[in-house]
């Protein structure tokens, strides 16, 4: 009698590559179903996607979504999630979920804090109080939570940082990816992602990524981007750390939604992308369309009774107009942040189909040019987010 193999969590399939680009056109195969790629992913920040139930990121066509071991440690605490039966149930969403280290939120959020080799010392946010991030309990909390794809804990340094600092800091994030893996209790059920760092130094992202592929992770992501960097630098790094890679896993760059960059970062050979800044933008009134940014609360937009984008095929630009969206935000009605949630959200995983569709067709580079020119990106002095 053969014993069966079993599957891992995470599988990545290739389907084709842009003759055009190079880009990647795959499938991530998750215990909770796969998502086609590239993709953007809706981030649930503390178990919910802003303003957005779980139907309605269904009903937009979010393949996967992703959620913050941080904030859910603090709030509600992975035990309360543990006890619910994991964060798919918590939050009723039956897809894939990501669950990002907490690292960034350590180095972002904590004015006060401390990095030792154990881990990382800091004060809440939240209250002051004393907190330790070590990658054991990293891992500890992601496993609580049961997301189908789990971060590995890295340091994530500032931009700019110096040759030194950075070198010292791939070898502390390499020795904790170790340990992460070391501390993994359900490797079976939950894929464990390494994270290449290196800020723009080549020598150091080669450092990382042998590393961390050594390990043998089920997938891997590029950190230490959209950190502040100029756009260009932040392109050059991906067209150098993408190869280092390995091609049969899924390559994530973390932290990045912009349309230009999600274009950019696909044609590079990234298959997965995430951010806030669909839904933080879109509760200031500023919205994504086809032909540019548009800010919604501006007086022009009173009267104008058409749809945010006509070429859009959300649920807010099919029955609602751009002066009722303006009277909703101006008149601080929640109904109004949902529709421009819905929106951008909905304008960014469109965008990633219509790549994908690109990529089949061998016509990425022309799909660039083409958006690019419409959404104003070459005009000088475009406003971009």
């Amino acid at each position: 009698m053969t014993e069966t193999t079993k599957q891992p969590p995470i599988r990545y399939e290739l389907i084709k590559t842009c003759a055009q680009t190079g880009a990647r056109l795959g499938i991530v195969h998750t215990p909770h179903g796969s998502f086609e790629t590239p993709t953007f992913m809706p981030v649930g920040t503390q178990a919910t996607v802003k303003a957005m139930s779980p139907e309605e990121l269904k009903e937009m066509n979010a393949g996967i979504i992703l959620s913050n071991t941080y904030h859910l440690w603090l709030r509600p605490g992975n035990d309360i999630v543990k006890e619910a039966g994991g964060l798919h149930k918590f939050m009723n969403w039956d897809r894939p979920i990501l669950t990002d280290s907490g690292g960034f939120q350590v180095f972002s959020l904590s004015k006060f804090r401390k990095i030792e080799e154990e881990g990382v010392y800091f004060r809440n946010h939240l209250n002051g109080d004393k907190l330790f991030l070590s990658p054991e309990k990293a891992m500890e909390i992601q496993n609580d939570l049961g997301s189908d794809i789990m971060m590995a804990f890295d340091e994530c340094p500032p931009f700019p940082a110096t040759y030194e600092y950075m070198e010292a800091s791939v070898d502390r994030t390499t020795r904790w990816a170790k340990r992460c893996k070391e501390a993994h209790q359900r490797p079976e059920e939950q894929g464990l992602f390494g994270i290449i760092q290196g800020g723009e130094y080549e020598e150091l992202r080669r450092k990382s990524a042998e590393a961390l592929v050594e390990l043998d992770f089920p997938g891997y992501a590029i950190g230490g981007l959209s950190v502040g960097e100029p756009k260009d630098i932040m392109n050059k790094v991906l067209e150098f750390t993408a190869p280092m890679m390995p091609a049969d896993k899924p390559r994530y760059l973390m932290g990045v939604g912009s349309p230009d960059s999600l274009i950019d970062g696909a044609m590079r050979g990234i298959d997965m992308f995430d951010c806030v800044l669909p839904t933080r933008i879109a509760r200031n009134g500023t919205l994504m369309t086809s032909e540019g940014r548009m800010v919604i609360k501006n007086a022009k937009y009173a009267k104008d009774f058409t749809p945010i984008d006509e070429n859009c095929d959300c649920y807010t630009c099919k029955n609602y107009t751009r002066a009722y969206v303006r009277h909703l935000l101006r008149t601080e009605e929640t109904f109004g942040l949902r529709l421009t949630s819905y929106h951008n959200l909905r304008f960014l995983i469109k965008l990633m189909e219509d790549v994908r569709q690109a990529i089949r067709e061998d016509r990425l580079g022309d799909f660039k040019e083409e958006f690019f020119e419409k959404y104003g990106y070459n005009k000088p002095n475009a406003k971009n987010f």
